[in-house]
């Protein structure tokens, strides 16, 4: 477990989303009244995190929540992972890697530096 860049990534949330919390279930609750969260329970690398960002994050990042969560969310998500996504790139990324569908090419995707182009390429699945 890597209670130091769990740590590092809570404080970045509470910036954007005050009510941040872990519960019982080791599920870190991004943002309570919209029901975002990911388990935290396989985190052991902060690959891992950013992986659970990308594949549980896209989606709040760029639909399925008011236009004020969505940007708090990809807020989030750039602070974290030091990138400037947009929400045409975070529907992107949402359709390629959200959901956790697809793993192998979101370690690709963020062993690349988030390089966009990766996300359309075949060979890559």
């Amino acid at each position: 477990m890597n209670l130091i860049e769990i740590q590092k990534f809570m404080k970045i949330v509470q910036n954007h989303s005050p009510n941040v919390f872990i519960n019982s279930n080791f599920e870190l609750i991004v943002e309570p009244k919209n029901n975002i969260y990911f388990l935290l329970e396989d985190v052991e690398t902060d690959i891992d995190i950013k992986r659970k960002v990308l594949a549980w994050l896209s989606r709040p990042a760029c639909k399925g929540v008011s236009e004020y969560w969505q940007k708090r969310i990809r807020a989030i998500i750039n602070e974290y992972l030091g990138t400037d996504f947009t929400l045409e790139d975070m529907h992107e990324i949402y359709t390629y890697l959200g959901n956790d569908c697809n793993r192998k090419k979101t370690l690709k995707f963020i062993e690349s530096g988030y390089d966009l182009a990766l996300l359309k390429n075949r060979k890559e699945d």
